[in-house]
């Protein structure tokens, strides 16, 4: 497989997210886009008792037109405390969370001071978990066009669009932690925490895209 992506990062990316990198040899992520807000780019989702919940990673800048790379968390409110907690809260009974907890939770109270830092960090302990050594780089430069050997798929997993209107993921449910009704494409953490070493075996069912 030597086929090559370009993609934005996602803080703690679905499902959907991993079926397209698992499709390709390469992924390129891009640190030179102009921030998109209201986007995964610094948003996820999970399951609580009380149904899916969006938790997101507060930043400083407040409008569009910052580099990627240069978008900086916000710390002047102790986020890292009340995210910790919900997601506790929401995982402690998973079969798997207690296995990756104290990485996990390492890795939210790093401090990292750029959002693009955060991602590429969660990406890594995403991918480590799958026991994948994927190969991925950042690009350099914004490049508008691509060259022919690289697909772009920047901004195409949209939080505004559902994943079934994209050729990438379909369902397959696996046991999550509350309610009788599966919940398709939450962040990969779901999986991890739920379904542990068979996480990898979930993800190539559910990929769609080839």
């Amino acid at each position: 497989m030597n086929k090559v992506t370009l993609i934005e990062l996602h803080t703690l990316p679905s499902l959907e997210y991993f079926c397209v990198l698992q499709t390709f040899g390469e992924i390129i992520l891009e640190k030179h886009e102009h921030f998109v807000k209201q986007s995964y780019r610094n948003r996820f989702y999970i399951n609580t008792s009380q149904g899916t919940a969006m938790l997101s990673i507060p930043l400083t800048e407040k409008s569009g037109k910052v580099l990627i790379k240069d978008v900086r968390i916000d710390y002047s409110t102790k986020w890292q405390n009340g995210l910790w907690r919900t997601l506790h809260s929401a995982y402690k009974s998973a079969p798997f969370f207690e296995h990756y907890e104290s990485d996990f939770r390492n890795q939210i109270f790093k401090g990292y001071k750029f959002l693009f830092d955060l991602n590429h960090s969660m990406l890594s302990f995403c991918l480590e978990s799958l026991k994948s050594d994927l190969p991925f780089s950042e690009s350099v430069a914004y490049q508008k066009t691509l060259d022919s050997s690289i697909q772009d798929l920047r901004s195409v997993i949209q939080a505004k669009k559902p994943y079934s209107d994209r050729p990438f993921y379909k369902p397959i449910p696996y046991q999550q932690v509350f309610g009788n009704m599966f919940v398709p494409n939450l962040s990969f953490i779901d999986l991890l925490f739920c379904e542990g070493p068979n996480a990898a075996k979930v993800l190539r069912a559910s990929q769609k895209y080839a």
